[in-house]
């Protein structure tokens, strides 16, 4: 097996810099909806579940696509196919500031989710192979700080656009960008890949990930944490206008501030400790992994039960810090427990599963308890608390076997 020649390339610093910043952008584009929904609805005057039934359009393209893309980028270059990703998702975003139909939005949320499928698949394979083991869950953890700063200025950009100048504005400010970083990627030089061997084929790879249960125990734990991640993230902002008063602006003002604060250092702060961890004993990622999740699911139901606004963005900022805290070590693990081969294919496997079983109906869920109870707050009780305790099972599940004398199949 060929050993990756990144470690001490020169360019890998750089290449890692270029790829975090575009994926800023990828999840800026996600969250202008979720940011926009109070002035979107007011316009269009769609209910609950067609507002969560906008967000399943986007993961319905996402995570449908994720395996062409995952088979694909651990056999093809891999440079055009995120440039060809980054085009389109910002194709999408674009034209979705144009809808004045719930189709057309459904369809336009499709095409977002494409393009980002295409470079979520195929970047963290690349970064992969830019570090060898011993510096990979740093570097990944560095590429993921680009969830909350991206997350956040899509928070923060489709609020004070929206605000100012509407919310069709907004997805225009955040679209067009992405055509000129789609350019950009051109420049990149694309690593030799981990490893010279190939699967026979796409079934033959994505069977083989179900016989490694470490890679399975790791995305289920994933799946329930990104079902609550989903509904917290897509109704966060429109939670504080509807149960605790707030403005649309101060309110995704708020949350973006937060995402950014928390999530830059409760990733970064999670990767260092996870991989110090990681040296000392062989389930030091996994072990952060169920801590964090465990630790979340109090905090959280706080965050949403409390009366009193202060204290509830309180709890509401610890959540984010806890949930964000394992971004890199749940990545890492995913690429680390199957072959260099099939990273991509287990990056696409992992997306997959964590959509079409977690935050594909996590918002929409919300959303038609929140018409039948005619109650978000409640809502949200009855779900996303309840995700984050079996996020914890399955991680801590997890953990038990790694931490095993004998080494895990």
């Amino acid at each position: 097996m060929s050993k990756p020649p990144a470690s001490s390339a020169p360019w890998a610093a750089g290449t890692l810099a270029a790829l975090t910043g575009i994926n800023l952008f990828n999840y800026l584009d996600r969250q202008i909806l979720p940011a926009v929904l109070v002035p979107l609805k007011a316009e269009l005057g769609w209910s609950d579940s067609q507002l969560g039934g906008a967000a399943v359009a986007f993961m319905l393209g996402y995570f449908l696509t994720a395996p062409i893309f995952g088979y694909l980028g651990d056999r093809w270059p891999r440079k055009g196919l995120i440039v060809l990703g980054v085009a389109v998702w910002s194709l999408g975003t674009v034209l979705s500031g144009r809808a004045h139909g719930f189709g057309a939005m459904v369809c336009f949320r499709v095409l977002v989710g494409l393009g980002e499928a295409s470079y979520g698949t195929i970047s963290p394979a690349w970064i992969a192979d830019l570090y060898p083991s011993p510096r990979r869950n740093t570097a990944l953890s560095v590429f993921y700080l680009a969830i909350p700063v991206g997350s956040a200025l899509g928070y923060l950009l489709g609020g004070a656009v929206a605000a100012r100048w509407g919310w069709r504005s907004a997805f225009l400010w955040a679209g067009a960008p992405g055509f000129l970083l789609a350019l950009a990627l051109a420049a990149l030089r694309e690593p030799a890949r981990g490893a010279p061997e190939r699967p026979a084929g796409a079934g033959a790879a994505y069977a083989s990930l179900g016989a490694r249960p470490d890679y399975l125990l790791t995305v289920a734990g994933y799946v329930a944490q990104t079902f609550a991640q989903g509904g917290f993230a897509f109704w966060g902002p429109t939670f504080l206008v509807r149960v605790h008063g707030m403005a649309l602006a101060p309110a995704s003002r708020f949350f973006g501030l937060s995402l950014v604060a928390t999530g830059l250092t409760a990733t970064l702060l999670g990767g260092f400790v996870a991989t110090a961890w990681q040296r000392r004993h062989p389930a030091g990622y996994a072990r952060l992994l169920a801590l964090s999740a465990l630790a979340s699911v109090p905090v959280a139901f706080a965050a949403f039960m409390l009366p009193d606004p202060a204290q509830a963005r309180l709890a509401l900022v610890a959540a984010m810090f806890l949930i964000f805290l394992p971004t890199g070590p749940i990545n890492t693990l995913i690429l680390e427990t199957v072959p260099a081969a099939l990273r991509a294919t287990a990056m696409a496997g992992s997306i997959f599963a964590i959509h079409l079983f977690g935050d594909l109906w996590s918002p929409e869920i919300v959303g038609y308890l929140s018409d039948r109870f005619g109650d978000l707050q409640r809502a949200i009780l009855w779900t996303l608390p309840g995700a984050l305790a079996v996020a914890a099972i399955f991680w801590a599940w997890l953990a038990g076997r790694q931490a095993r004398p004998t080494p895990s199949p």
